[in-house]
């Protein structure tokens, strides 16, 4: 009987040893947890030491941008102008070849050597056609190209104070992210600051 007594101690003790070591040591991790300092990051605090993420909207950007918009317009006028022109030219040509139809005391070499000059004409106007629409896949492609170095050269200035990790652009075609915070939005921020050093750069 002595001897469970003399357990029964021994069992407790060690029970209130771990309870009161588990007490303290939870105690100390708590508070370890409680002074880690956090980086505000807009409206999210985010631990120190994680990475600091945010995303450009590209479409929002580059819609409100007064040199993109006016290229956009130019580039959409000149396609219309290239089509116009092409349709024109094409039905002249259908014209032509209706009016030669109807003509009298045709013989085959008539019509043979209109034919060809008919083709040649018509190949002519495919390849000028062609040629433009090139021309302007080309110029688009160069003012992107160019509004995209400025755009990286205004971000890595940017990034100097505000230290984001990574910084993503999401827009038509681009966004792969399931989820986005909108509180890492820093599509006006970055607006705002594009087109003040545009309009200086313009002064």
């Amino acid at each position: 009987m002595k001897q469970l007594s003399l357990i029964l101690n021994i069992v407790l003790l060690v029970a209130v040893g771990i309870l009161y070591y588990l007490h303290f040591s939870g105690g100390k991790k708590d508070n370890k947890i409680a002074d880690t300092p956090v980086v505000s990051n807009t409206k999210t605090n985010i631990p120190q030491g994680a990475p600091l993420i945010a995303y450009v909207e590209l479409d929002s950007l580059y819609g409100n941008i007064p040199a993109i918009k006016q290229a956009k317009i130019d580039v959409e006028a000149q396609q219309k102008n290239i089509q116009s022109d092409y349709e024109r030219s094409i039905n002249f040509l259908y014209q032509e070849r209706e009016t030669f139809s109807k003509r009298t005391n045709i013989t085959q070499h008539d019509v043979d050597t209109f034919q060809a000059g008919f083709t040649k004409r018509q190949q002519d106007v495919e390849s000028s056609k062609q040629e433009r629409i090139e021309e302007l896949s080309s110029r688009s492609a160069r003012i992107m190209q160019e509004t995209q170095n400025k755009l990286k050269a205004f971000l890595d200035e940017y990034n100097q104070q505000k230290k984001y990790t990574y910084i993503f652009a999401t827009g038509t075609g681009l966004d792969y992210m399931f989820y986005k915070d909108s509180a890492l939005n820093i599509t006006q921020d970055v607006l705002k600051g594009l087109n003040s050093k545009t309009d200086s750069d313009n002064k």
